[in-house]
């Protein structure tokens, strides 16, 4: 039997150190054991069982044969309560004893039972086809006539009765008992082919060393981690777009999508997730030097193989990528709407944990499971907003400041606006007082059109050329098609030099940029104004750029 671990545990209840001069061999009592609570992690689960059993005075062992083999063992805790004085000791997880599985062995004696059935098998040919030769003889031999066809007497008929009897019986005998082996051998073949077959342990053994001062019933939680399970945050934002009367609302809906695979199911428990990453360590990594050198020689070609095996080897090593996670599906049902339980959150200072009303039950690789956690009514700011140099297309937009305590993490939302699903977005992580921004899809009521009115490039110099030059403008319009005032925002890049001898300036044709550098991205211009029912508005930008003549110059994207 392998220790997995040992590990003494403080508890509330009262520690003696007693428990060091206690006799080495305690009664085992088998104690079962039922999930109560789950909290899951980002990256794992905390589980609390309980066990309720009748305690005899002195001193015993609790031994738990229905633990996952998923649990941390240096994870498990104990804690509890009985009628009199309770002390709790060492506390340990082991694998079930086993009798390690010789399949060489295993293989040669299913061969040799297999060969010892053929034996077998051939005594049963023999014995029917002698069976069956009796047979044949008395119903092919005339039993009452002799060799000249004279009668013969009755004692010679009871011989040769007598003869044939004897022969069947002695043929069935020995197929009967060749049968009965037969048998005996196939159930021990099967018996050895199920312990070849067999797979490893899934359950651990819990043991729990505890002191009663008088037989009492005692009450046990024990808690442990697990790897193997996880929970995504999701969210449903539904907008409406309100109207002239009506001021725009969203109502945004936390859900959490609850998996795990710990090999045990949890059934009938308290749930809850926790935004407590698990899984991460409590430092930071270490940061080593960063040294600047010469390049070393190039490695001989052989040197430089292994190196590329080594690499391979890493990578087929390495752990695979998840896979994506299914999209959710959106279901309408008619009739009264049905009411989904919410989450009580706690919100502590390094934290946010979720407690799911009720009971719940996720069973292992059942699959992913939504629950919701929360429901929350915003005010948004609603923004058209169009990147016509890549796009024409305006998109709505609603913006907020993310008011409560619990933050919300990163996850896939659900977009619907005004009653209509219109696809999936993304939330990206936000803190209390940070402001959020959600897409609500195209806004065909807003028409924007972006339209080249100068493209020159030429020299520049006034004798003497001296320099190349790319001077170019665009006009953008913008219609607002809707019965009521909207903000539009209107983004367009200006290109960015880092070389000094390339000079870009904007022109003063254009149209002023309420922002420069939006959300600190060089060159990133952007016009936000209310447009009026049926207002046209249009934005001029215009930019030149000068570089040396000996040279040529390209614009890319920025990394």
């Amino acid at each position: 039997m392998r220790l997995i671990s040992n590990c003494l545990v403080t508890t509330s209840l009262v520690l003696v150190t007693a428990l060091a001069a206690a006799p080495l061999h305690a009664a085992d009592l088998e104690a079962a054991s039922n999930i109560d609570a789950v909290t899951v992690y980002p990256d794992g689960a905390s589980v609390t069982r309980i066990v309720t059993l009748d305690l005899p005075a002195g001193e015993n062992t609790l031994v738990a044969k229905d633990f996952p083999a998923s649990l941390d063992p240096s994870s498990l805790r104990v804690e509890g309560e009985a009628g009199t004085k309770l002390t709790i000791g060492a506390i340990d997880a082991r694998e079930p004893l086993t009798v390690p599985v010789n399949l060489p062995e295993i293989d040669r004696r299913i061969e040799a039972l297999k060969d010892s059935r053929d034996d077998l098998q051939g005594l049963v040919s023999a014995a029917k086809a002698r069976r069956k030769f009796a047979e044949r003889f008395a119903e092919a031999s005339p039993a009452g006539l002799g060799e000249k066809g004279e009668a013969r007497p009755l004692s010679e008929w009871r011989a040769a009765f007598s003869a044939v009897s004897d022969e069947v019986a002695t043929a069935d005998s020995a197929i009967r008992d060749a049968m009965r082996k037969q048998r005996e051998i196939d159930r021990e073949i099967a018996q050895l082919e199920v312990d070849r077959d067999a797979k490893p342990p899934s359950k651990v053994e819990v043991r729990i060393d505890v002191v009663s001062t008088a037989a009492t019933k005692a009450t046990l939680r024990v808690t442990y981690s697990v790897s193997g399970a996880r929970w995504t945050p999701l969210y449903d934002a539904r907008l409406d777009s309100g109207a002239k009367d009506r001021k725009p609302a969203i109502e945004l809906v936390r859900r959490a999508e609850i998996a795990q695979s710990t090999g045990e199911d949890w059934s009938n428990v308290t749930l809850g997730v926790s935004t407590v990453r698990v899984a991460r360590g409590g430092n930071a990594p270490d940061l080593n030097s960063l040294i600047v050198q010469y390049p070393q020689p190039p490695r001989p070609l052989a040197q430089a193989a292994k190196v590329s095996d080594s690499m391979r080897l890493r990578s087929a090593l390495a752990p695979a990528a998840p896979a994506p996670e299914p999209a959710e599906a959106d279901v309408a049902f008619g009739g009264m709407p049905a009411q989904e339980r919410e989450a009580t959150a706690e919100v502590g200072a390094f934290q946010a944990t979720f407690k799911i009303p009720g009971r719940v039950s996720v069973a292992a690789n059942e699959g992913a499971k939504s629950l919701r956690i929360s429901t929350a009514a915003i005010a948004p700011d609603l923004v058209v907003r169009a990147v016509p140099v890549i796009d024409p297309t305006a998109f709505l937009e609603a913006s907020f400041v993310q008011s409560e305590d619990a933050p919300l993490l990163s996850g896939r939302v659900a977009i619907y606006r005004d009653g209509i699903f219109v696809g999936q977005g993304r939330m990206t992580a936000a803190a209390k007082d940070e402001t959020v921004r959600l897409g609500f899809g195209a806004d065909d009521k807003v028409k924007i059109e972006r339209t080249v009115v100068k493209r020159n490039e030429g020299s520049a110099g006034l004798i003497v050329t001296t320099s190349k030059t790319d001077e170019r403008a665009f006009k953008t319009t913008v219609r607002n098609g809707h019965d009521f005032p909207i903000k539009v925002a209107i983004q367009d890049q200006l290109p960015v030099s880092e070389n000094q001898d390339i000079v870009v300036e904007m022109l003063p044709s254009s149209t002023p940029a309420t922002t420069t550098n939006l959300r600190d991205k060089r060159g990133v211009l952007e016009w936000a104004f209310e447009a009026k029912p049926g207002d046209v508005k249009d934005i001029n930008f215009a930019w030149r750029m000068r570089w040396p003549k000996d040279k040529g110059v390209v614009m890319v994207p920025a990394g």
